[in-house]
């Protein structure tokens, strides 16, 4: 079980990469639509993880996806994370362990390429910001972090994802894992997502010591 994605909701997806690209130096890509659901991406690729820009285009839709329902309610500034997934090769296993249903998405990217994943426990993570839901890339899909994009910083990572809420909740959740989080007894929420690199630290949300 790996950290797969944080997911900035934003209200432009232009204006947002512009902003991340001249206040924190990071390159994003073209995402693409999300079938259905009425939202769609920028990518801040991010090697083995990477950050996802994420906004309605339509109201209607997303008005009828969980998914794009979430983002709605929560399209803010760039600075606020609001959710997160790890990456699994065991997502029926994940869903048996926690009585979830797994459903199927997909998004044409950039170059015309179809990618497809499947995911469990968005609800939940949308109810409990701190806790991720699960994904599972399907069989050929390129790992969106691992796409190219020349960061003006140099090469970043995630360090670490500070969390608050339910910390005995959360290990239940998650089960054995060794991913960079710390979590703090709170309102459930991503307090904030430290990246690191030869610049230093860029930090999202509220960092703490």
């Amino acid at each position: 079980m790996e950290l797969d994605h944080v997911l900035i909701a934003v209200a432009d997806l232009a204006a947002a990469s512009r902003e991340i690209e001249s206040r924190y130096g990071l390159a994003s890509i073209e995402g693409g639509r999300h079938g259905d659901w009425g939202t769609a991406n920028r990518i801040v690729p991010l090697g083995e993880a990477y950050l996802e820009l994420v906004s309605v285009v339509d109201e209607a839709q997303a008005a009828r996806s969980p998914f794009g329902s979430w983002v709605a309610e929560a399209q803010s500034a760039l600075t606020k994370p609001l959710g997160w997934a790890v990456r699994t090769d065991k997502l029926e296993a994940v869903a048996r362990r926690l009585s979830l249903a797994v459903d199927v998405g997909s998004r044409a990217g950039g170059s015309g390429q179809v990618l497809r994943w499947r995911f469990a426990g968005l609800e939940q993570a949308a109810a409990e910001p701190s806790l991720p839901f699960f994904i599972e890339w399907g069989q050929g899909t390129p790992h969106p972090g691992r796409a190219a994009a020349t960061h003006r910083v140099g090469a970043v990572r995630i360090a670490e994802l500070q969390l608050d809420g339910d910390p005995d909740r959360l290990a239940a959740w998650l089960g054995s894992h060794s991913l960079p989080i710390t979590v703090r007894p709170g309102s459930s929420r991503i307090a904030s997502v430290v990246l690191t690199g030869a610049a230093g630290e860029i930090v999202f949300g509220d960092h703490r010591p």
